[in-house]
């Protein structure tokens, strides 16, 4: 066999390497023992490259504060979608609930024992559960709000929170509190039904 038979793949696989060996560099230098990444440009120490950041540049649409995966991360804490006649139901069942209320709120009455009582006179009776999660009957529930850390531990405000399941896609919720009351309407969350679950999943 001839010896220019042998060259030519030689110099094909010293092309092909050479090629491969630059165009994996792009254009960076790496200082010896450096960490994948880093580069041996002449940034102040202190400041970043976007590559050097570990961000994932993949940002969902809608992603609220451009947090990566925000609203796949967040989709516990979004209410279900309701019927259009369904949501015109809880509308009507908010405004029965609203003036009670508001009423409480005025008579600085908002402890969940009052609220519950001056619900039950609407003709609504209370939600049963069993321990497995499953309804058993009943479509109000009346709370204390939730705790929240504040300064050195845990705190629970003064107030109630309130939920009324009026269809199985269907909520009306409330609270009452020193500062304010509201009530509002929207779908079931997927892990705590009416009630939006807290942060912190």
């Amino acid at each position: 066999m001839s010896t220019s038979v042998l060259a030519r793949p030689v110099r094909l696989a010293a092309v092909a390497l050479a090629a491969v060996a630059t165009l994996s560099a792009c254009g960076d230098l790496h200082a010896r023992g450096a960490a994948p990444g880093a580069s041996s440009s002449s940034r102040p120490s202190g400041s970043s490259s976007p590559s050097a950041s570990g961000a994932s540049p993949y940002v969902e649409p809608g992603a609220g504060d451009g947090a990566p995966h925000h609203n796949e991360n967040n989709a516990y804490r979004r209410a279900g979608e309701m019927a259009p006649a369904h949501a015109a139901d809880a509308e009507r069942e908010a405004a029965r609930i609203r003036p009670v209320l508001k009423r409480l709120w005025e008579q600085r009455k908002w402890n969940p024992e009052t609220v519950r009582t001056a619900l039950l006179r609407l003709g609504y009776e209370e939600e049963r559960v069993a321990q497995d999660g499953k309804r058993l009957g009943g479509t109000l529930t009346v709370t204390g709000l939730p705790s929240h850390w504040e300064g050195d531990g845990q705190v629970t405000p003064e107030g109630s929170r309130v939920a009324l399941r009026v269809h199985d896609d269907a909520c009306v919720t409330a609270f009452l509190q020193k500062s304010n009351f509201a009530v509002s309407t929207n779908g079931p969350y997927p892990e705590t039904g009416c009630f939006q679950p807290p942060y912190g999943h």
